[in-house]
């Protein structure tokens, strides 16, 4: 399929290593609180709050973890591309291939709430061009398609 990026999505513990080798390609540390958030992040079937994931690692560490603390971990990760921002959403998913940065798409089902990351290159091409026809410099293109699964459809 021409336009559409192809690159290795890793899952599980592989995703794991893949976002600390990732960050601390960017001269980060990989600490034990940014594993837990992160850890938890991908634990979620949708999009996460920060608040979501705050709460499910103070279960796992049996402490209050602060949502302040959880807001920061996750810009860190965004700018490192690690996790991207469902921004309508105000809410994150793990990038799940951290080693290859490029614009996204989302498809947001208004339904169920479960969000779907494309990868199409040409799309993002075609909207940076516009904004700089425009005399716009466009840093981060954000797509989101808002609509119904292909489950909430048929219901």
């Amino acid at each position: 399929m021409a336009g559409h990026h192809h690159a290795h999505h890793h899952e599980g513990d592989d995703l794991v290593t893949a976002a600390q080798a990732a960050l601390e390609r960017a001269g980060e540390q990989w600490t034990g609180m940014r594993q837990s958030v992160f850890q938890a992040l991908t634990g979620f079937e949708k999009p996460a709050s920060a608040y979501d994931i705050a709460e499910e690692v103070s279960k796992r560490q049996g402490r209050r973890v602060a949502a302040n603390s959880v807001y920061r971990i996750l810009d860190l990760f965004v700018g490192a591309n690690l996790v991207r921002r469902v921004e309508s959403a105000n809410a994150y998913v793990a990038n799940e291939h951290p080693d290859c940065l490029h614009d996204c798409i989302f498809l947001v089902c208004d339904a169920c709430g479960q969000t779907t990351h494309l990868d199409d290159d040409s799309v993002a091409s075609n909207v940076r061009s516009a904004a700089s026809k425009a005399g716009f410099a466009p840093e981060r293109p954000v797509i989101e398609v808002h609509g119904r699964c292909a489950d909430c459809a048929r219901d």
